[in-house]
């Protein structure tokens, strides 16, 4: 990884792929990842792992889904953080387009580990090295 500054809007100006994160840092054994997103994304949940997201612009909502099958939605306008708690599952979402920040531990699946079918334009990966970086993924 680099020991530079990064500017997050260059970052996300050098990728267009949708729900497809790509990796600015780490912090111990977290990824900060940063991503572009527009539509919906799937139903999942990490059992392991908190998710931390922060709205970097547009809106980002999150459905939940808790265990007793209680449904609520949260939305994120630019700015705003929201945790999803481990084993909750979640589908996030942006009609209109978003660009998030996430804290997750490092090889977490952006499907999580229980996860609906995974269309094509979904990204299952933990996360791309940044073009010009030296992270690894």
């Amino acid at each position: 990884m680099s020991n530079e500054p990064i500017d997050l809007q260059a970052a996300l100006a050098s990728f267009t792929a949708l729900w497809s994160p790509r990796i600015v840092a780490r912090v111990n054994d977290y990824d900060v990842r940063i991503a572009k997103v527009e539509g919906e994304h799937l139903w999942h949940a990490h059992d392991d792992t908190d998710e931390f997201f922060l709205v970097l612009d547009g809106e980002l909502a999150i459905a939940l889904r808790d265990d007793s099958g209680r449904d609520r939605t949260v939305t994120l306008s630019k700015g705003a953080v929201f945790v999803v708690p481990r084993g909750i599952e979640h589908k996030p979402s942006s009609p209109a387009g978003a660009s998030i920040l996430m804290f997750e531990p490092t090889g977490t699946l952006s499907v999580g580990d229980r996860h609906e079918a995974v269309p094509s334009h979904v990204d299952t990966t933990t996360g791309h090295t940044l073009a010009g970086s030296t992270a690894t993924a």
